[in-house]
């Protein structure tokens, strides 16, 4: 099986843009003559101006090459000797180009009609693994916290003071004059405010003597601020390093420092969250561990059971439509020291197998929307690519399952949910005072309120130099989902509701060493019509 070369090239100029074409667009660019890269690149500034998909189709290149649509493609026209084509369901022809390592290199695979209309079923509002376009080295994570500063200073604009910002080389320059010429104010517009504001990234917290300084960086330069009193030194306490922030500054050049006279989030803005106008249900859980000596395999069972059957809560499960599984289906192999003494299955392949059995039992009209977690298969730094098919093809022929990107939204009945994995919550947790593991819905409120995902860069959580950031907040969702921590808790954030959704994995030597007890077993379903929780708890069925 080979792959024309100039195929290729076409296909990594496009992906590298953060687009994806069509499998029938690629068949009528591999079948034409000539230079299509110029072409090509016509189409994405056309369609990056107009806002429209990203989803480059056949009638796209058909308008671009001024071809009649009645033009079509038969086998004949083909040469065999570059083609990778195989044939899927029905003598259809179909490719997915799956990102597979850091580098996303591309590789070509076929798979059926159905799996691609599963994927663009409507119920994708973002998938962060049709947008993952890597960077290399420094140069790469210059343009991640490029994308992260302008992401989050256009959600700042929505502030009313956002308006009043200044560039921190600005400010810096105003105080400097005025401090020289011994003024008590600052000169000309500037000398009427009592107050100004700037907004940048946070770069360092320091707590002295009578003070506690907090250090932000915008495009310009590097600030440090100084708050003296007590409830902006616990606000400061609370903002995670790496995130957007804005500080009114005191207009007081007679101080030999920058005084903070307010601080300011780019916080979720309260709100009323949508609703289903019918009473359809959604079941989350997350953190299967397949695989592992502590998946819960009898508990598990018991669920998919009482999908099927129901019986005492019959009314409610024949209303469950979705389910969301937020990641670590399986254990994995090698995700730390030792890992193998604590497994049934030693290896991905089979652990994949024993998932698939597993999935397959759920009832085809519930909907399964499916994202990886740091102990599945593909890469491990955010944002993850969905789970590569060649580890899990017999999970993508499944007609209900949708694998995902970790984060991504999805809408059910109206209802926007994210849904993350939630390996940041380490980092967070261990780094703000007062949250603990027994309480993840507390660190997912302060990622809501940093409208970051990952906002803290360097610690635990490997982030992937990406041209953009996708872990930005830019949408409010009504479901905040996440697993990893392995706890159960459900909380309310500003009209989000905030889910937590355990794990189905015992407590492991691990979590014991660390003193986490997990709440494993429990299925979280969710009517979507009320956004009230309920606990369904499969240890005492």
């Amino acid at each position: 099986m080979s792959v024309n070369l100039n195929l290729s090239k076409i296909i990594s100029f496009i992906t590298s843009r953060g687009f994806q074409i069509h499998p029938d667009a690629l068949v009528l660019i591999e079948n034409t003559k000539g230079e299509m890269i110029q072409i090509v690149e016509e189409i994405l500034t056309g369609k990056r101006e107009r806002k429209e998909s990203k989803i480059i189709s056949s009638e796209d290149i058909r308008n671009a090459l001024r071809l009649s649509e009645e033009t079509t493609l038969t086998e004949n026209d083909k040469d065999d000797s570059n083609s990778i084509i195989l044939n899927g369901t029905d003598g259809d022809r179909y490719y997915d180009i799956e990102k597979v390592n850091e580098k996303t290199a591309l590789e070509l695979i076929t798979y059926n009609p159905t799996e691609f209309k599963n994927h663009y079923n409507g119920n994708i509002v973002y998938d962060s693994n049709y947008s993952i376009n890597s960077g290399e080295g420094v140069e790469g994570y210059i343009s991640l916290f490029r994308s992260r500063f302008d992401k989050s200073l256009k959600i700042l604009a929505n502030r009313p003071d956002s308006k009043r910002i200044k560039k921190i080389a600005s400010i810096k320059q105003l105080f400097s004059q005025s401090r020289n010429n011994s003024n008590s104010n600052l000169h000309s517009k500037e000398r009427d405010e009592e107050s100004l504001f700037i907004a940048g990234l946070v770069m360092e917290k320091k707590q002295k003597k009578n003070s506690y300084n907090i250090a932000i960086d915008d495009q310009t330069g590097l600030l440090e601020v100084a708050a003296y009193n007590d409830d902006l030194k616990k606000q400061i306490s609370l903002v995670t390093l790496d995130q957007m922030i804005m500080i009114e500054l005191e207009n007081n050049v007679k101080k030999k420092n920058y005084v903070m006279k307010n601080l300011y989030s780019i916080d979720v803005p309260d709100r009323i969250s949508n609703r289903a106008h019918s009473d359809v249900y959604a079941v989350l859980i997350s953190d299967l561990h397949i695989g592992s000596k502590f998946f819960m395999e009898n508990e598990f069972q018991m669920f998919l059971d009482w999908l099927n059957f129901a019986g005492e809560h019959k009314e409610v499960v024949s209303k469950i439509k979705y389910i969301c599984i937020c990641g670590d289906l399986i254990d994995g192999i090698g995700i730390f020291p030792h890992q193998d003494r604590e497994l049934l299955e030693k290896d991905s392949f089979s652990q994949m197998e024993h998932a698939t059995r597993l999935l397959s039992r759920i009832p085809k009209h519930m909907k399964v929307f499916l994202i990886p977690g740091n102990h599945d298969l593909g890469r491990r730094a955010l944002p993850q690519p969905a789970i590569p098919k060649k580890y899990a093809d017999k999970i993508y022929s499944l007609n209900n399952v949708t694998m995902l990107g970790n984060p991504c939204m999805i809408d059910m009945e109206g209802v926007k949910t994210l849904m993350f994995h939630g390996q940041s919550l380490d980092d967070t947790i261990a780094t703000i005072p007062g949250l603990s593991y027994s309480k993840p819905a507390e660190a997912m409120k302060i990622l809501l309120k940093s409208r970051h995902l990952s906002p803290i860069y360097g610690q635990r959580t490997p982030i992937a130099p990406e041209i953009e950031d996708m872990m930005v907040i830019e949408e409010v969702p009504d479901i905040f989902h996440s697993g990893h921590v392995h706890v159960i808790d459900v909380d309310s954030y500003k009209g989000t509701l905030v889910v937590n959704s355990g794990a189905w994995q015992t407590q492991t030597p691990f979590q014991r060493a660390m003193g986490i007890t997990p709440t494993p077993g429990i299925a979280i379903v969710i009517n979507l019509s009320t956004l009230k929780p309920y606990q369904i708890n499969f240890t005492n069925f």
